[in-house]
């Protein structure tokens, strides 16, 4: 048997894929590893119809919407591989199982690679955070702070203080232009140049930030703009192009999300930035779309 379309990552851009391939009446099939990038967040922020639900309810629910469509089925597990075979693709599974398909949408997500301070992966997603514009309300006028990970945390420290007042924790790095701290301080952005030692709080609440030398400053929220990884080598395995982004590569795609490689897509953070649910899903439904007129002009 072969499949139209396989979608490799069951979240929100690999979802939307499905939902129209399914709309169009074909086969569809999904492969999800069960672990999306939102998986750390309570609420999910700024998705239309949806403010405030949690991510693993939106996609439970348009798990059950997608699987109604009887063109459409899932399978539990990691795609390890994938090559072009004939006029199809084949990709095989952690567990040896191997898939046929005419098209593919890739949709397998990426990992934020946290500085290793202690007590900052137990609070990504609840009170260390990367977007304002998902988790930035929340914490509207309370003690907020901006933790250096690349030169472009001078921009993300920039656009904190519209929300609150704000510290930058440049964490020891000393390659920052003086005009650009000139300008934080202007915007009534405090800087603070040592080293972080450790984030201190009940449970995932953050209270307050522990420098190197001890010092406790009174902290509700703490923002990093953290490096990105690829979630998988699938897209290199094809021969897709990567190119470089700001928080780490990318699968390169046009607008219609399709990668260099003919008859592969590419959805969601892997294939863009900067990143939200609703790009996500919006990305889903291009890629989708896409892949569906391939198979008819």
């Amino acid at each position: 048997m072969i499949e139209d379309a396989i979608i490799i990552g069951g979240s929100f851009a690999g979802l939307s894929a499905a939902m129209y391939i399914a709309r169009a009446r074909r086969r569809v099939c999904v492969i999800d590893a069960g672990a999306p990038r939102n998986r750390f967040a309570e609420h999910s922020h700024g998705f239309f119809g949806h403010d405030g639900s949690a991510p693993a309810n939106l996609n439970a629910i348009a798990r059950s919407q997608v699987a109604a469509y009887p063109t459409a089925r899932f399978i539990g597990g990691t795609a390890t591989s994938a090559r072009r075979d004939g006029d199809a693709f084949a990709v095989t599974l952690d567990d040896g199982t191997e898939l046929r398909g005419k098209g593919l949408v890739l949709a397998y997500g990426v990992s934020d690679e946290l500085p290793a301070i202690e007590g900052l992966p137990e609070r990504w997603g609840r009170t260390v955070l990367h977007c304002p514009y998902c988790h930035g309300f929340e914490f509207s006028d309370r003690r907020l702070g901006v933790l250096y990970a690349s030169p472009l945390s001078v921009h993300q420290a920039t656009l904190i203080a519209e929300w609150g007042p704000t510290t930058f924790f440049l964490d020891g790095a000393t390659d920052i232009d003086s005009a650009a701290l000139d300008g934080l301080s202007r915007r009534g952005v405090s800087i603070e140049e040592r080293k972080v030692r450790a984030l201190r709080g009940e449970g995932t609440h953050l209270e307050a930030v522990e420098l190197v030398d001890g010092t406790l400053l009174p902290l509700d929220a703490l923002y990093i703009g953290a490096p990105t990884r690829l979630n998988s080598d699938i897209a290199e395995q094809l021969g897709c192009d990567l190119e470089q982004g700001v928080f780490g590569a990318l699968i390169k795609t046009d607008g219609q999300k399709q990668t260099t490689v003919p008859g592969v897509w590419a959805a969601g953070d892997i294939a863009r930035q900067p990143h939200s649910a609703t790009w996500a899903s919006a990305d889903g439904v291009t890629a989708g779309t896409a892949l569906h007129r391939s198979l008819v002009f």
